[in-house]
């Protein structure tokens, strides 16, 4: 591999988007107190939530300490994760009408806070505990409810652990709205949500979401990019969240993730890479547990044993690529910046507040579920990999999903802001800041923890349907049928069959994504 200089240090930029963790919850154990000269974690503090009075086991605890995660498959079920569940997590506000609710039965003002009033950090427990009722259809035991008070120590994810102190942590990475999936990925590649706040009608983004992307404008200023989706996922949730922008481009710039390995090993990476986990099937995405939230009182065997274990095994295959790929002409390890986010925490907790943040358009105007989008969502996750970057760097600087747009319209110059958050947003590209690269020979190996069978078995029996994925079901069934160029959806509702439900995606995908349905 030739020499290269800095300059040139982000010549090709990829990024892994994984789903529904904070920052405490992975990565808040990562260094000791004073290992580092500053880190935002969760060590040496006294951390814990109140249990709300009206708690039917264990409310004489009075609080739950936060505490390691004892399986990889924690919280199990799934939190909620919507703007009225995230209201309740971060302001310990839940209106009693709301209380044993899920977020589509709960009325205005949707847990909100009162104006200008500061996160406490402190609903994680009550939410959880109003929320399990929900899905196990009776009040849960501590045991169960204080799984949310939870997180894991660096030896039980070896791979994130690694590369984030290896080379770059970010410690206070904002998600940019406080709610769900769609809405905060959406600012990651356009910086607006259009005014979306949660998932549901997934057609609002399908039909509405008519936000600028970020491929639009690579594109007018003639670089290239690819969206690169885990196999067998028939689905670009990039694409569905972007359908009205992107869907000319469906056939020639969404290809399977086997195309990235390729790419990147023959250096022919396009600037800007996105690449999905499976986040329909099989959710090797990090996500915590869900087949007890889908049917009141039932244990739906949908789950691998642990998205985290799958997810860690597909993060060592991006690595990998990545750090192995020696092309002298084209893209290869010195000249590419990978890039590991996180869309949204999921309700899992974190102890840091988020804070104000400027509205993407002007005028103030009020967003679905009247949200003036004046504040963001809290921590994710967020590592970078680049041998431009010191080992053990802390980035303690306030960052957000958009600060990778302001970073690119900064280093490529692509041109004036998206909205007003990725115009305020900080950039990241000063971290990049070695005059000599670290040759990729002395990066560090990485070594997953076993996948157990399940996983794989699951997927191929079409079983394993990620909550999100009904989701992205619902909405592609409802674009369906009304439709003249697609099959007609089946009349089973596809939330009561995954096999049904997969199925029926994976037949409009090859209709939608004929990139990704090639192989």
């Amino acid at each position: 591999m030739p020499p290269t200089d800095r300059t040139h240090a982000m010549d090709h930029v990829v990024v892994v988007l994984f789903e529904n963790r904070s920052f405490d919850n992975l990565l808040g154990r990562l260094y000791e107190p004073g290992e580092v000269s500053a880190f935002e974690g969760v060590l040496g503090k006294d951390l814990s939530n109140p249990i709300p009075a009206w708690a039917e086991h264990g409310a004489d605890r009075k609080v739950v300490p936060y505490a390691v995660a004892t399986t990889m498959d924690s919280p199990d079920p799934d939190p909620g994760e919507e703007y009225q569940h995230t209201n309740t997590q971060l302001f310990n506000r839940l209106d009693e009408s709301n209380r044993f609710k899920d977020a589509t039965e709960m009325v205005p003002p949707h847990n909100a806070p009162d104006p200008g009033q500061p996160p406490t950090m402190d609903g994680f427990v009550a939410d959880y505990v109003s929320f399990l009722t929900v899905e196990l259809g009776r009040q849960p035991t501590y045991d169960e409810y204080s799984q949310i008070m939870t997180g894991y120590r660096p030896e039980q994810l070896p791979v994130m652990s690694t590369l984030a102190r290896s080379f770059a942590v970010f410690d206070h990475w904002f998600s940019e709205v406080p709610s769900q999936t769609m809405a905060n990925r959406s600012f990651w590649t356009a910086a607006s949500s259009s005014g979306f706040v949660v998932n549901r009608p997934m057609t609002n983004f399908m039909r509405h979401n008519r936000a600028e992307t970020v491929f639009e404008r690579l594109e007018e200023r003639g670089r290239s990019w690819k969206v690169y989706v885990l196999e067998p996922d028939p689905l670009s949730f990039t694409g569905i969240i972007h359908f009205q922008r992107l869907h000319h481009r469906f056939a020639t710039h969404f290809v399977p993730y086997a195309e990235f390995e390729r790419d990147s090993a023959e250096g022919t990476l396009p600037d800007l890479s996105l690449i999905e986990p499976n986040l329909l099937a099989g959710h090797c995405d990090y996500h915590p547990a869900f087949g007890r939230a889908l049917l009141v009182g039932v244990d739906v065997l949908v789950d691998p044993p642990s998205s985290i274990l799958s997810g860690e095994a597909f993060l060592a295959r991006v690595y990998q690529a990545v750090r192995s790929a020696t092309s002298p002409t084209g893209s290869n390890a010195l000249n590419t910046l990978l890039v590991i986010g996180f869309d949204e925490p999921g309700g899992t907790y974190d102890h840091v507040p988020p804070g104000p943040v400027p509205p993407p358009g002007p005028g103030g105007e009020r967003g679905q579920l009247d949200f003036g989008f004046d504040r963001s969502g809290y921590r994710v996750p967020a590592v970078m990999v680049s041998p431009w970057i010191e080992a053990s760097t802390v980035c303690s600087q306030e960052m957000r999903h958009s600060s990778l747009i302001a970073t690119l319209r900064k280093v490529w110059d692509i041109g004036p802001p998206f909205s007003g958050r990725d115009a305020a947003a900080a950039t990241f590209d000063h971290l990049l800041s070695r005059s000599t690269p670290r040759p990729p020979g002395t990066w560090p190996d990485v070594h997953p923890l076993a996948v157990p069978a399940f996983q794989p078995q699951r997927l191929d029996l079409r079983h394993a349907l990620g909550t999100i994925g009904r989701h992205v079901c619902d909405g592609l069934f409802e674009h369906a049928r009304h439709s003249d160029d697609l099959p007609d959806p089946p009349s089973t509702d596809p939330d009561m069959s995954p096999e049904l439900a997969v199925d029926f995606a994976a037949e409009l995908g090859r209709h939608l994504f004929p990139g990704l349905n090639r192989r």
